[in-house]
């Protein structure tokens, strides 16, 4: 498996569309999470996705500062039901984050982390910045990677 990295401009119809339809599946239905999951940023986004067997089953979305926070950040992190448990969302994390750092330099990262998925984020070593808060009802921490 491997992990592309395109603009929202490379993106072709049917990779925009899978990927849609997945953060749809995980955010909105699984999630149950009324929201409006299509917003501004993914224009300026990077996309990252894998795929096994023609299906994407990971994906992440990069931002540069100033576009969802003053850092540069990582959002919309999701691993399909079937692939959870199986280090992909490890491994999707570490090639966002060098992604960043390489193609980037940026020297921090920011991330709105869904609170049950904090122990995960910790292992990638981000760390809690902020209080708890709701995001779409969703109780979330502000987490920040620092190289």
């Amino acid at each position: 498996m491997e992990f592309t990295f395109k603009h929202f401009k490379e993106l072709t119809n049917h990779e925009l569309y899978d990927i849609l339809q997945l953060r749809a599946e995980i955010f909105v239905v699984e999630q149950n999470c009324v929201y409006n999951d299509l917003d501004i940023l993914d224009k300026s986004a990077v996309h990252q996705f894998i795929r096994k067997n023609g299906e994407i089953v990971g994906y992440s979305r990069l931002l540069k500062p100033g576009t969802r926070f003053p850092d540069y950040s990582i959002g919309r992190v999701i691993v399909k039901e079937s692939e959870r448990g199986t280090g992909l969302g490890i491994r999707m994390m570490n090639e966002a984050k060098t992604f960043i750092l390489n193609e980037w330099k940026a020297e921090k990262i920011k991330i709105s982390a869904q609170k049950y998925l904090s122990k995960f984020y910790e292992d990638l070593e981000f760390v809690v910045v902020t209080d708890e808060y709701l995001e779409d009802g969703i109780p979330h921490f502000g987490m920040l990677f620092e190289k």
